[in-house]
Order: structure tokens, then sequence, then C-alpha cells
């Protein structure tokens, strides 16, 4: 069995990471999960939250990211993520003002869609606030 996984992060935009890691920790819809070699298939939804990246026993990247899929195979973990952001990127005052607006936004929302949207932009801006305050502890 191999030492490494395949760990691959992709946002819309672009191809973010693409490497060989030991193990990598998503933030999946039911709870953290870890990857290892050998792990076995599956499809998972994926929360905002930030991703570990684990080389030489430790956490060696942390990436955060705003909810997707994941995809996980004996030998590969592909992430696709809505966004995803260098945790040392990440600011708290910016998204405090995304909580701000979406707040409001969820106030006004005229109809379920547009609530659920809001909803979803809380849910995301609430997650970068604790990532970058923990980041900074």
């Amino acid at each position: 069995m191999a030492d490494t996984v395949e760990f691959e992060l992709v946002t819309p935009a672009k191809l973010v990471l693409s490497r060989p890691v030991e193990m990598v920790v998503v933030p999946g819809g039911e709870g953290d999960f870890g990857v290892l070699p050998g792990h076995a298939p599956m499809i998972a939804t994926v929360r905002p939250g930030v991703v570990d990246i684990h080389m030489g026993g430790k956490v060696t990247e942390r990436i955060f990211i705003a909810g997707g899929f994941a995809e996980v195979s004996e030998e590969r973990c592909t992430v696709l993520a809505d966004e995803a952001i260098p945790l040392q990127e990440l600011n708290a005052a910016d998204a405090r003002a995304d909580l701000e607006a979406a707040t409001k936004a969820a106030e006004k929302a005229a109809d379920d869609g547009a609530r659920k949207l809001a909803e979803t932009q809380i849910a995301t801006a609430e997650a970068k606030i604790a990532a970058a305050e923990a980041r900074g502890r």
C-alpha cells in the first residue's frame, strides 16, 4: 500500500491544489473525516470549515472551504469546494461584514430560495469567523 493519498482541491474557478499527502481531514456534512491511503470509497457533502493537510506526521497546510462535495477512493481524495481560501488569508473583519449582509438578506428574503441562499451565506460567514479567530490563538 502507498504511503500517500492523492489530494485535489478544486473550486469553480480553478484547481487549487493537487499533490500527494499523508492524510487529509475534511469538514464533512456529518462531521470531520480523515482520509488515508486505502480509505473506503465514498461521496460526502462538505460543510464550511477547514481542510487540514498532513505531511511528516503534522498539519502542514490549512485551507478554509465554503462547502461542496468530496469523493474518496483508496488512492485519491477530491474536494469540489464552492470557495477555498488559505487559512492565513482569512480576514475576520471581512467575514463579519459578510455575516451582516447575509443576515440582512435573510430578513428581507422574499421567497424560500432567497432565504435558503442567505442562510448558506450566514453559515459560511460564521465558519470563516470561527476559523479566523481560531487561527489567531
